[in-house]
C-alpha cells in the first residue's frame, strides 16, 4: 500500500531544556508557511516525545488565513481554539497528562538570522519575556542592524576609514624603557 500524502518537512523548533528554571515560554517554532493544516503535523510529531499526544491548540486567527476547527495529524484530529485576545505570536498546545506547551510562533517570512535570535531567546531557561516583548525587541535589533549596515555601506563608499598609524617599535629594555628614534634602524 502506498501513501498519497506528501512528505512533511521537519519542524523548525527550539525547546527549553528540561531544567528546574521554568520560564514563560517552552520554546519557539518557525513554520515554513501560514498553512496550519500543513505545518501542524511536523510540529506535533516533534513535540510527541516531550509533551505527549497533542490534542488541542489555541491560537490567534490573525496570522493564519484559514481558521480550521480541527486539523488532521496522523490518525487523529487536533482541535483548534481561535482566540483574538491571545497574542498573535503565541501558540499553546495541550496534551493528555503532560500539561501544555507555550510557543513563540516566528512568522514564516522572518529572515534566518532574526529567527535564530528569536529561537535562542524563547528557549533560554528561565526566560521571563512574553512573545510580544521578544518580537518587539527583535524588531528593534533588526532595525539597528540594518541601520548600522547602511551606515557602513555609505561610509565605505565615502572613502572608508582613516589610515591606521604605524605601530611604534618595541622599546629597548634597560634601566628604563626608551623608545628608539623614528628614523633609527633596529
Amino acid at each position: 500500500m502506498t501513501s498519497t500524502t506528501a512528505p512533511t518537512r521537519r519542524a523548525r523548533l527550539a525547546l527549553t531544556p528540561n531544567t528546574s528554571m521554568a520560564g514563560l515560554l517552552d520554546g519557539a517554532w518557525w513554520p515554513y508557511s501560514r498553512d496550519l493544516a500543513t505545518e501542524l503535523l511536523p510540529l506535533v510529531e516533534a513535540l510527541r516525545d516531550r509533551f505527549g499526544r497533542v490534542t488541542r491548540i489555541t491560537a490567534n486567527p490573525a496570522p493564519w488565513p484559514v481558521a480550521l476547527r480541527k486539523v488532521p495529524v496522523g490518525g487523529y484530529a487536533v482541535h483548534v481554539g481561535w482566540f483574538t485576545g491571545q497574542d498573535p505570536d503565541t501558540m499553546i498546545l495541550l496534551s493528555y497528562g503532560h500539561d501544555r506547551c507555550d510557543l513563540l510562533v516566528i512568522p514564516p517570512e522572518t529572515g534566518p538570522a532574526s529567527a535564530t535570535r528569536l529561537m535562542a531567546a524563547a528557549s533560554a531557561p528561565g526566560n521571563v519575556h512574553t512573545t510580544g516583548t521578544l518580537m518587539s525587541e527583535e524588531n528593534a535589533t533588526g532595525r539597528l542592524l540594518r541601520e548600522a549596515g547602511a551606515g557602513e555601506d555609505a561610509w565605505e563608499t565615502d572613502g572608508g576609514a582613516f589610515p591606521q598609524p604605524r605601530p611604534r617599535p618595541h622599546p629597548v629594555v634597560g634601566v628604563r624603557m626608551i623608545y628608539p628614534p623614528q628614523g633609527m634602524p633596529r
